[in-house]
């Protein structure tokens, strides 16, 4: 590979001037999929009412900065205010609104926007009903891949997420072919992360590997790449020249929850780490320690949440140093046609 090659994967660095607000309205789900990272416990169970998203909403734009919102539940259309949700965003000024959705479109999403209020990201974790439905429920491929192509055939812009996990990292080969026959031309890979019940599965060795990922994920990247499809996946593994950034102190993510929790970094999400607390439509930054009091923790292993949180993902060598520096989760690099 040269810097020439067209396809060669490029590091979407951090913005400051972009703000990137992820909202969960509801964790209530229809689906109960084996590797959910809603944890009710932590993040509540009610579904925030319109009055209240609207607040919301407005509390976390800038119109300074390019404010994107991301829609999230449990899943976002089950909220029967979703369409009233989205257009309120718009009118108000978010640069651009995602709703992240399962592929059932509850309310008849799609009958209630037009394609130039939202994008749509539907989550498929599976070539065929054979792989993704043991993760994510009988009859799910099917209806999602319907109801994907309708939006393509309506005109929204769609996107895929793939989370690849121990269960399906062998079928992730067969993914760009399927994307380029549904006519979706983004494609979103993640990695698994051990929050809500993937984090109670963890004896199942869930993650992969650092060699597996190398080995598998960007080279998939490429062939999407090559059938005019845009590539983003999770950076994962620094070069050993590359620096550490952490988006907790160099960029502006929100990751809000119906009880009010406000994170920076979404590998906490489990505990009460969070930042901020939203408190009568305020803001309010948390005592004690909070993830953001760790952010400034310089490690050898790079992203210090990974190794307080997750360190079963790092592999040391015989001198007791990391085989592999941990990117910042939020990182991204991405291949365009």
């Amino acid at each position: 590979m040269t810097a020439l090659d067209p396809l060669q994967p490029r590091t979407l660095f951090f913005r400051p001037q972009e703000r990137n607000i992820f909202f969960h309205l509801l964790t209530a789900c229809n689906l109960a999929c084996r590797h959910c990272y809603i944890n009710p416990a932590q993040h509540g169970t009610a579904m925030l009412p319109l009055a209240t998203v609207t607040k919301w909403l407005r509390l976390f734009f800038d119109p300074a900065k390019q404010s994107n919102l991301i829609l999230l539940g449990g899943e976002p259309t089950l909220h029967p205010d979703l369409a009233a949700i989205i257009k309120f965003a718009r009118e108000l000024g978010y640069q651009s609104v995602t709703v992240d959705t399962n592929g059932f479109l509850h309310h008849d999403l799609l009958d209630r926007i037009t394609p130039d209020e939202a994008v749509i990201s539907f989550s498929l974790d599976g070539p065929t009903a054979a792989v993704n439905d043991p993760l994510r429920g009988e009859g799910v491929f099917a209806t999602c891949t319907a109801n994907l192509k309708r939006a393509v055939a309506k005109g929204f812009d769609v996107s895929l997420i793939y989370t690849v996990s121990r269960w399906n990292i062998d079928h992730l080969h067969q993914m760009p072919a399927l994307l380029a026959e549904l006519g979706c031309k983004r494609f979103f890979i993640q990695v698994i992360g051990l929050r809500g019940k993937s984090a109670k599965e963890n004896e199942l060795n869930l993650q992969v590997t650092p060699e597996e990922w190398l080995a598998v994920v960007p080279g998939v990247a490429r062939e999407a790449a090559a059938r005019g499809i845009h590539v983003i996946y999770p950076k994962v593994y620094l070069e050993p020249d590359e620096p550490f950034q952490c988006a907790g102190n160099v960029a502006e993510n929100y990751f809000i929850f119906p009880n009010g929790r406000v994170y920076l970094c979404p590998l906490c999400e489990d505990f009460p780490l969070h930042t901020f607390q939203i408190e009568e439509n305020c803001l309010v930054e948390q005592p004690g320690i909070t993830e953001k009091k760790l952010f400034s923790l310089d490690i050898a292993e790079g992203c210090v949440m990974n190794k307080l949180l997750q360190p079963g993902n790092i592999d040391y060598d015989e001198a007791g140093h990391p085989r592999h520096r941990i990117s910042c989760c939020l990182l991204k690099q991405e291949i365009r046609p």
